[in-house]
């Protein structure tokens, strides 16, 4: 298993830090698995509020489909997807691997076909970005232990388990991924800084306050972010927008 870190969306939101959108290029001895999307190859269905508040660069070599090509390799083997969620930074590429079968927390799903709740949580998801109709595979809260958490190992994936960590959305979860040396946990947006993992943590308070305004359950983020900082030093650790982890990862 060969695993790839790419940034598959650049956000430049005001008053915070510069943003990407982290992602995973796995290689298996079969096919090629994507852990989050990014945005899509050309994206033109993000909502007016989001650009403003997030100010996608939307570079098309930063799209997933196009990385994947520069890596030699063939859009076409990406036979799977999992999702942490299906906001649109993380689902924005699906229309670009239309084949590929989705995993899923089925909380996740229902949340975005029905939605709840303000304004804000009515429009944080796009449902044209999987009007296509994806091949889902959806999954709930039951699994194996992996140093406390829940791990649910995916259909037809060797050393990938969905983690649910449910806060930022309702069906909100990190991807554990088996390299054969260590476990990798991508924690999708459980935290968007790396001193919030940090004890004791820290946040600059534009972050902090952002994350707490998108929350669904800010209080049950709070919790798997303290289990976070639990886990022992052989699972590593990271988000989807801290660019620091990110250049830790490729560096």
């Amino acid at each position: 298993m060969k695993v790839h870190h790419l940034n598959c969306g650049t956000m430049t939101p005001p008053l915070m830090p510069r943003m990407v959108a982290h992602c995973l290029l796995i290689e298996t001895a079969h096919d090629l698995v994507l852990v989050d999307t990014g945005f899509a190859l050309g994206e033109d269905r993000l909502e007016p509020f989001f650009l403003r508040t997030s100010r996608p660069r939307l570079d098309p070599a930063e799209s997933a489909v196009r990385q994947v090509e520069g890596l030699g390799l063939d859009p076409g083997d990406v036979r799977h997807i999992v999702l942490t969620h299906l906001d649109p930074d993380h689902a924005g590429g699906l229309r670009d691997f239309p084949h590929a079968r989705v995993h899923l927390h089925a909380a996740e799903l229902a949340a975005a076909t029905h939605p709840s709740g303000g304004v804000a949580q009515r429009r944080r998801y796009l449902p044209a970005q999987w009007s296509h109709g994806p091949d889902w595979a959806l999954y709930d809260d039951a699994g194996d232990d992996l140093y406390g958490l829940r791990a649910r190992p995916l259909d037809g994936l060797e050393g990938v388990a969905l983690v649910p960590l449910a806060g930022h959305t309702r069906g909100h979860s990190g991807v554990a991924v088996d390299t054969g040396d260590g476990w990798l946990l991508h924690a999708g947006d459980a935290y968007w800084f790396h001193g919030e993992i940090f004890t004791p943590p820290h946040c600059p308070p534009a972050l902090r306050l952002a994350q707490r305004f998108i929350a669904v359950d800010h209080a049950r983020r709070l919790a798997n972010l303290a289990r976070l900082r639990e886990l022992p030093g052989r699972v590593r650790v990271f988000s989807a927008h801290d660019a620091a982890e990110l250049a830790r990862c490729t560096g």
